[in-house]
């Protein structure tokens, strides 16, 4: 673009449409004209502000009436106009007084309509000429005229053509002084070619006013002309040059001290306008909200003394943010605030029979301590964690024991947690400090004894950042957590009102000493029974109410909920139950909106059309008809299953034992030391020591994709290969879970609530387990025990004769020498 444009284009109106050309679209150097197209008298066009040399192409705007007459009259014979600046640009419509004599003749090259009453002429500027008398006024200027011949100087003139090369470093140094010119542009200017045309160009483009263009325009002698136009480029230069050294000096001095003047001067000012400084009226308010908390002497203190460091800071000061915000969560936090609990027993029992069905330990613990509230008024809070598998309803269990308590709920989910200061905050000196979460939680909860969920905490992490479960040691101690201290706040908080309730998967990953500072309570998974309750108590009537679809328009029946259950899921909780039956509901959804008919009642035989194909087959017992086939009983992260212990015998030398099934290594143990069993006592079970050395033992467990591990398929085993050597039939339905040890005890081992609903779920009638898990079997509900017998054992042999039986399998093998 040519950085001159303020000046090069103005027409005869006041301000103009500018169209900005590089040098070689401006000047064509094209001076010739066409005698013909002359006549005696010439129209003139006034221009404002505008001196045009020959040789130079340019657009014009035109608007005034005498202006659009004269463009209205051009015809193809007429196409010469003279090109006149007139002296003073704010007349409207000059005289003879009012113009320059000399101008430029012209030629209009095209006439462009804008819009009603306005053009746009593209003119050609050819020689000097300079006009007479004026010979008609209207409805355009008209006026005698005489051509002016320039004194051409020669090109071999040296002293000339180093004029012409300082007008060109002029040039070029005065656009890179206004900025970063094109390159054709420079490259242009710099060319020979260009040397009839730079006068032109560079008097046409300077931005000096028009009566020295006027002059420059009037000496006819081209030497004489370039002198003075080298003259006025290097006084334009300098004029350049001062004025960027005066910016920049400028710039300089106005560092950032005063720039920071400034701005507080601004501020000031504005505060004074707004009624007032801000900072005074922040920390007065800091003051009143003070005045109605019910913190202690000490923190009364602290608070006093960070308040008088804010009103020494500076507002502008990096610290004053930070102190601000120190402050501002002092205030938010609810020292000494308190809900009142409801001690309504009997209200609190029913909401939470009404939230949750089945969990009869944790609601009798909850009730048990509201009951000790009521009577004492003041107990510290305890530590409860829940554990059990997923989807048994552990977290939203905190929500309804809130509602009962009438207390506020948080939670705050720890898994994958890392960062310590997570849970004690960072200290104040880091940038983008913060409290931990337990400080921000009790601030949003607005009370200091909210009912707190510890979500997934055997999901800690610890890495190079610390180890946030050694963190939750102090907030989880009733006798520390009276005075919990957080590393932003530094100043002791009282979590002692908090009830706190953790959740948890699996107790193994949770470290001891944090174990040890909570009450466990096991929230075991659900019986078939149980789960259809939940269903049609509590997900059914959710979902529909998800699914906007009106309570009676559609329901699914306990014996539909059954089937769903056993074979479409396969879980301890309740979760995947609940998306089968989203599912339901969305597919009747549609149905309702694109008015086609649907089951007001689902049926179990519609259910492969809402659901397809049947995912999960029951594991069902599967008999006795093989030697060295065993049930045992195993607990999963999604509650009990049964499994299938299988040996088998091979010839081979050396006694060698394989296992496989994808076992741990305290399931191998296990299996080794039952064959370890087998070989002490192979009198007693009437087994020849000689068939050891000749035959090898195989172990099996199916399902072989799933890992299994833990010493509770002991017995399982040692039975197994009891019935593959001597070939005896195993009990008929019947079930085993079990430790054992190497002189032949059995040790008790978990999950037996679990492991008995699955029992159950099989079609198992009798189960051995150790006398020592008697107390398990006395804890669970004796409805979910019918058709079980349950047979308590201390010792192996005490299993071998409950579950081997004198008869053998049909087809028994014999493993004697004379078979052999």
């Amino acid at each position: 673009m040519n950085p001159f444009k303020k000046d090069i284009l103005h027409s005869e109106e006041s301000e103009s449409n500018v169209i900005s050309f590089i040098a070689s679209d401006f000047i064509d150097g094209n001076t010739e004209i066409d005698e013909n197209g002359l006549k005696e008298t010439l129209p003139l066009l006034p221009l404002r502000n505008t001196i045009v040399f020959p040789g130079s192409t340019l657009p014009i705007s035109v608007g005034r009436k005498k202006s659009l007459a004269l463009i209205r009259a051009l015809g193809k014979k007429q196409r010469y106009i003279g090109l006149v600046c007139q002296k003073d640009v704010a007349v409207e419509e000059p005289e003879a007084g009012d113009l320059y004599r000399l101008g430029v003749l012209a030629e209009v090259i095209r006439v462009i309509e804008l819009a009603d009453n306005n053009f746009s002429i593209i003119v050609q500027a050819k020689k000097r000429f300079e006009w007479l008398e004026l010979t008609q006024t209207t409805p355009y200027l008209k006026a005698t005229y005489a051509l002016l011949e320039p004194v051409k100087a020669s090109k071999e003139d040296k002293e000339y053509n180093a004029i012409l090369d300082s007008i060109r470093e002029a040039m070029v140094h005065m656009l890179q002084l206004l900025g970063d010119p094109p390159k054709e542009l420079v490259q242009t200017i710099l060319s020979d070619a260009f040397s009839d045309m730079l006068i032109g160009y560079c008097g046409t483009n300077l931005p000096i006013e028009s009566r020295e263009k006027q002059e420059l325009l009037s000496i006819r002698d081209e030497k004489e002309q370039a002198y003075r136009l080298l003259m006025i480029l290097n006084r334009e230069s300098q004029i350049l040059e001062l004025k960027m050294n005066i910016q920049m000096k400028t710039r300089e001095d106005l560092n950032q001290q005063q720039k920071e003047y400034f701005l507080q001067q601004q501020i000031r000012t504005i505060q004074e306008e707004l009624g007032g400084n801000t900072q005074q009226i922040e920390i007065d308010e800091f003051r009143k909200r003070a005045d109605k908390k019910k913190w202690g002497d000490l923190v009364a203190e602290t608070f006093e003394k960070e308040l008088l460091k804010l009103e020494r800071l500076n507002p502008q000061s990096p610290d004053y943010s930070v102190q601000y915000g120190y402050l501002q969560t002092i205030l938010e936090l609810p020292w000494n605030e308190y809900s009142k609990d409801n001690f309504n027993l009997k209200h609190a029992q029913k909401l939470l029979d009404r939230d949750h069905f089945g969990m009869e330990k944790v609601k009798e613990r909850i009730i048990e301590h509201l009951a000790v509230l009521k009577l004492k008024g003041d107990l510290k809070s305890p530590i409860l964690c829940l554990y059990g598998p997923p989807g048994v309803g552990k977290t939203s269990l905190g929500k309804s024991i809130a509602e009962a308590l009438n207390r506020k709920y948080v939670r705050v989910s720890l898994g994958g947690l890392h960062d310590e200061a997570e849970i004690r905050g960072h200290r104040r000196t880091y940038i983008g400090a913060i409290p931990g979460r337990i400080i921000q939680n009790i601030q949003k909860a607005g009370t200091s004894n909210p009912v707190f969920v510890l979500d997934e905490v055997d999901k800690i992490g610890n890495d190079f950042r610390g180890d946030p479960s050694s963190a939750l040691l102090e907030v989880l101690d009733p006798e520390q957590n009276m005075a919990f201290h957080d590393n932003y706040l530094s100043i002791d908080y009282d979590l002692s009102k908090v009830l706190f309730i953790a959740t948890a998967n699996n107790l193994n990953s949770i470290p001891q000493p944090l174990l040890d500072r909570m009450e466990l309570i096991n929230v075991g998974g659900y019986i078939t029974e149980e789960k259809i309750e939940i269903a049609h108590r509590h997900l059914v009537p959710k979902e529909l109410l998800n699914h906007g679809i009106e309570k009676g328009m559609f329901n699914i029946p306990k014996p539909t909920l059954q089937r769903i259950i056993e074979h479409y899921t396969r879980e301890s909780g309740v979760r995947e139950l609940n998306k089968k039956i989203a599912k339901i509901m969305r597919r009747v959804a549609r149905r309702i909106a694109s008015e086609e008919p649907y089951p007001r009642s689902l049926k179990v035989q519609d259910l492969k059309e809402y659901l397809g194909i049947e995912e999960y087959a029951r594991d069902r017992y599967q008999g006795n008809d093989y030697a060295g086939v065993v049930t045992g009983l195993a607990w999963t992260a999604v509650g009990g299953d049964i499994l299938f212990v299988e040996s088998s015998l091979s010839r081979g030398k050396g006694s060698k034992l394989t296992l496989t099934g994808n076992l741990g290594e305290v399931m191998k143990e296990s299996a080794m030391l039952a064959m370890e069993y087998i070989h002490s006592h192979a009198e007693e079970l009437k087994i020849d020591p000689e068939l050891f050395e000749n035959w090898n033992t195989h172990i099996h467990v199916p399902e072989g994709a799933i890992p299994k591990d833990g010493p509770s398929a002991g017995i399982t085993m040692i039975t197994s290969l009891a019935s593959a050597y001597t070939q005896r039939k195993v009990r008929a339905n019947l079930a085993m879970t079990g430790e054992i040890t190497l002189r032949g005890k059995v040790l008790p081992v978990g999950g037996i609530r679990e492991k008995i609903l699955a029992a159950k779920r099989a079609g198992i009638k009798d189960v051995i387990l150790c006398t020592e898990n008697k107390k398990d079997i006395e804890e669970i509900n004796a409805n979910y025990l019918k058709g079980l017998t349950f047979h308590y054992v201390k010792d192996v042999r005490e299993v071998l004769e409950l579950a081997l039986l004198p008869e053998k399998v049909a087809n028994a093998r014999d493993f004697s020498p004379a078979a052999r």
